[in-house]
């Protein structure tokens, strides 16, 4: 399975909704909270410079979107494909 990043914030709904789409799924993530850790939000604008709104998805590396593209990827089955498929 590949590791899967969300860039995060407390009291963000589709970051609450994006984590519970993947605890859905049983998917294990790791939530990097952009407020609480001042490396995280660094991390996420070297990453994403123009990034702007939260959550920010990262699957194996790569950038899938907020909420609403992770929502999309799985409606599709496609998100299953990316995880399944790609490496940690």
């Amino acid at each position: 399975m590949a590791k899967i990043e969300i860039f995060s914030s407390p009291n963000c709904g589709y970051c609450e909704r994006a984590k519970a789409l993947l605890d859905d799924k049983g998917w294990a993530y790791e939530d990097l909270d952009v407020a609480g850790e001042a490396g995280h939000k660094e991390e996420l604008l070297r990453r994403l410079p123009r990034a702007r709104s939260l959550p920010q998805i990262f699957v194996a590396g790569r950038h899938v979107g907020g909420y609403e593209d992770l929502q999309l990827l799985d409606e599709s089955g496609k998100l299953d494909e990316l995880v399944d498929r790609s490496p940690q």
